[in-house]
């Protein structure tokens, strides 16, 4: 069977913007959803770790990870709605199909995500009526709900490995299917690029989280003890390394060893060369940062220059990732090619709740700010 027969339809309404617009939103949004999605995806997991075998400190360190998570989920949801809906409308010929092949998987991510979102504010609320303490009940629920993070993760890595695997989808399909009917149970498994992808992305939100803690110890931990904030710098130095080793080895596994030649050369030529190069070495950025932090000693300047320079590694990411995907992609449609027909009233519309939801965003930061420092007094 011709791959290219599962590909969706063009729209007759085309694109409503140009693909430019799209596509900068998308890479946008998704950058911004990645800073907070990171802190949830591996912070919780870090946080119920560090409970479990951290000493006093380590105790300390988790309830400061889990107590803002509730916020920060809030916010990584909010963002993520940004780049899903310009993947739908930019790339609707391969993400519905790709997400149909495995509906079930991909919908059941609304209910993991609302026991996830239930379990942190289960534990949260633990934290503040109980202390240290903690109900081992409640230590069980916040295993389970890092359980579901990582699932979520998981899945995500499917359904977006899958919308660029056009070639598998006949074979998923005949064999997950009945009468013709596919039954949504596939998954993208067999793909080589799924696994490091995955375990990449997990690898950078380590990174990530650990320039949380550094943010977290110099602008809200004022009124924590001298060794506490230290201790952080330590932690945050620990974890980012292990961050940046993971990178490095699941980033060499995925380029050379699931990248076809084709790819490879493509990206490795002319500027996208450069793109390639600071992607690959842009984390050790923050790492550095981060060390100086550990040695030299924290300052709220120091914690704000860690922070903008994991904030260009994650934009870089997604815009070697956007690139990566078109080139996928070529061998089967031209994203670029649709027709456009400006639908002006919808366009002006989100750019205005857009710039409306960033107001609701610093309101949102405003309280966490507000929440870190009470908890600090």
């Amino acid at each position: 069977m011709d791959p290219t027969t599962l590909i969706g339809p063009s729209s007759p309404l085309g694109y409503p913007a140009p693909y430019w617009f799209l596509v900068t939103f998308k890479v946008l949004g998704f950058t911004l959803h990645m800073i907070p999605m990171h802190i949830w995806y591996a912070g919780v997991l870090l946080a119920m770790l560090l409970q479990w075998r951290g000493g006093k400190v380590g105790r300390q360190l988790a309830r400061r990870l889990m107590r803002p998570m509730p916020i920060l989920i809030a916010l990584g949801i909010n963002f993520g709605i940004v780049p899903l809906l310009f993947t739908q409308v930019a790339y609707y010929k391969v993400f519905y199909p790709a997400t149909i092949l495995m509906a079930w998987p991909w919908v059941s991510i609304i209910v993991l995500l609302t026991l996830a979102y239930y379990g942190v504010y289960i534990y949260v609320a633990g934290l503040r009526t109980e202390g240290a303490t903690i109900a081992r009940w409640r230590q069980a629920v916040g295993w389970v709900t890092a359980a579901f993070f990582l699932l979520i993760g998981f899945f995500f890595s499917n359904a977006f490995s899958l919308m660029t695997r056009v070639r598998a989808w006949p074979d998923l399909w005949l064999r997950e299917s009945i009468g013709g009917a596919p039954l949504g149970t596939a998954l993208n498994t067999g793909d080589p690029t799924l696994w490091p992808r995955w375990l990449m992305m997990f690898s950078l939100a380590l990174t990530t989280t650990a320039v949380f803690i550094i943010v977290d110890a110099e602008w809200f931990a004022t009124q924590e003890r001298p060794n506490y904030r230290a201790a952080a710098r330590r932690a945050a130095l620990m974890i980012s390394t292990i961050g940046v080793i993971g990178f490095a080895i699941t980033g060499s596994w995925y380029v050379f060893g699931t990248w076809p030649e084709e790819l490879r050369e493509r990206m490795f030529q002319g500027p996208l060369r450069a793109l390639t190069g600071l992607t690959a070495i842009s984390p050790g950025a923050p790492w550095l940062l981060i060390l100086w932090q550990w040695r030299k000693g924290g300052t709220r300047a120091r914690a704000v220059a860690t922070a903008l320079a994991q904030v260009l590694v994650l934009a870089l990411n997604a815009i070697s990732r956007q690139i990566v995907q078109n080139a996928e992609l070529a061998h089967f449609l031209d994203v670029t090619a649709e027709p456009v027909r400006i639908q002006w009233s919808p366009l002006i519309l989100f750019l205005l709740l857009f710039v409306i939801g960033l107001g609701v965003v610093a309101w949102m930061l405003g309280k966490l700010k507000a929440l870190r420092t009470s908890e600090s007094g």
